[in-house]
């Protein structure tokens, strides 16, 4: 049996779970993803979904997640992650984490942050780590907002990425605000937004050799989207995996090919890696990776038996229970991940997202959940 919750753990969650479904309700799926981030690609406004059913606030029969603070941490000679908080008991959990390569005269950056004053303290303690060296290079792991929307203050660093990863930001472009609006710790209201798409494009590797690491950028797609950028040093066995890997999160496949995502993860698994950087949650290794995916195998196997009994997407959902996985930051996500399953049980997958079939799941979704609760 694992550890059982405090009485001040419960209420932390219970509260988290509360402030989700009140921001959810007025800013839309951007808090359902257990990230603080309005994203590029999914904004409540462009995709219409309702909110998610929160679902209870724990199993106590299961371990509840760590605690994680943000921070600048040395992993290697020249190598940094920026680690931002997370777990129990903390509303902006999850929100997605950055790199930092640094060489003799200059750096580069693995991913933007999602908002101006995260961005700022990530710019900021990596200046302070570098005495100041500039970051002439930016790589975006994948298009999502939480990975990409703080490009701009990075300029006029020449910005990289997956040509998908291009694309798609361009197409978010012109739906973007003129300006941030003000959220405690998030942005201060006075920022001119202006999202900016990578200027440069690579398919395969691109091997920078940086302040004595090699460090090797590797496409890794599809899997979480159909762009997605890993950082692989092998002399330091460290594998930065972008949204690859979610640790003590539900990931989320909103963008995702499940299967394909599957076996990405096995081939990370064969590699010479003893330290993974996760794009959410807090660094670890193959152990946490395998826990990831041993989240969405479940699921998929549990998926497959409600499709092949021809229940819904949204029904298959509601009653399907993940045990451990219950206690990750974001259960909700589940429905998008039975949709996003659904689609590949029925050759209709594409890279982009399934709006109506994700709205429609997210509907019946809650009402069985509400039926279920007056019973």
């Amino acid at each position: 049996m694992g550890q059982k919750l405090t009485r001040r753990e419960m209420v932390a969650r219970a509260a988290w779970v509360g402030a989700a479904s009140v921001l959810a309700g007025a800013g839309g799926l951007k808090t359902l993803l257990g990230q603080a981030g309005q994203r590029v690609d999914e904004s409540s406004s462009r995709m219409g979904w309702p909110s998610v059913t929160p679902l209870p606030p724990v199993d106590n029969h299961y371990p509840v997640m760590p605690t994680w603070k943000t921070d600048l941490r040395q992993l290697a000679p020249n190598v940094y992650v920026y680690q931002q908080q997370g777990g129990t008991g903390l509303l902006n959990a999850g929100i997605s984490n950055a790199g930092l390569f640094v060489g003799e005269d200059w750096s580069v950056a693995l991913d933007a942050l999602g908002f101006p004053l995260q961005t700022k303290a990530f710019l900021a303690a990596a200046k302070q780590a570098t005495g100041g060296k500039p970051i002439a290079q930016l790589i975006n792991t994948h298009h999502h907002g939480d990975h990409v929307a703080g490009n701009q203050f990075f300029l006029p660093a020449q910005i990289l990425s997956h040509p998908y990863c291009r694309q798609e930001v361009l197409k978010a472009v012109p739906a973007t605000p003129a300006s941030w609006p003000k959220q405690a710790g998030l942005a201060d209201g006075t920022e001119v937004r202006k999202l900016t798409p990578p200027s440069a494009t690579f398919e395969d590797n691109l091997i920078y050799h940086i302040g004595g690491n090699v460090v090797e950028f590797r496409f890794a797609g599809p899997a979480h989207t159909w762009g997605d950028i890993m950082a692989y040093l092998p002399q330091h066995k460290i594998l930065f995996a972008g949204d690859l890997a979610f640790f003590h999160l539900v990931p989320y496949a909103h963008n995702g090919y499940i299967s394909k995502w599957l076996e990405s993860v096995d081939k990370i698994m064969k590699m010479d890696v003893d330290t993974i950087v996760p794009g959410h949650g807090p660094v670890g290794g193959k152990k946490d990776l395998a826990e990831m995916a041993e989240y969405f195998r479940f699921l998929k196997v549990e998926a497959k038996k409600r499709y092949d009994a021809h229940m819904s997407a949204g029904q298959a959902a509601a009653d399907i229970k993940m045990g451990k996985f219950d206690n990750w930051m974001g259960p909700e996500r589940i429905v998008m991940n039975t949709v996003r399953l659904y689609d590949e049980f029925k050759g209709t997958l594409t890279p982009d997202i399934d709006s109506e079939g994700t709205k429609h799941a997210i509907e019946e979704y809650n009402s069985i959940k509400a039926r279920n609760k007056a019973v």
